[in-house]
């Protein structure tokens, strides 16, 4: 099939199929990469994130200047010593 018109290609014909075979494996490498980072990748997790806990919350306000230190152990002990109980 490739060979009609008297068994010659000519020029164009040789520069067609060389560069259909440099697009065909420039694809296949292409393909292989992604799939190979595709793989390597770290999952992603869907879910949410989980909820900051309270001393994590005080944490960051301490962080952030919101509060001072005085603040931030007078309100993490509160945290520690439980609910108040009610009189």
């Amino acid at each position: 099939m490739l060979f009609w018109y008297d068994h010659n290609v000519s020029g164009w014909g040789w520069f067609a199929m060389s560069a259909g075979m440099i697009l065909f494996w420039a694809l296949i490498i292409t393909v292989a990469v992604l799939l190979f980072r595709a793989l390597n990748r770290p999952q992603m997790h869907t879910h949410t994130p989980a909820t900051p806990s309270a001393e994590d919350i005080l944490r960051e306000r301490l962080a952030r200047g919101e509060i001072d230190e005085d603040d931030y152990r007078r309100r993490l002990n509160a945290l520690h010593a439980g609910p108040l109980a009610k009189p």
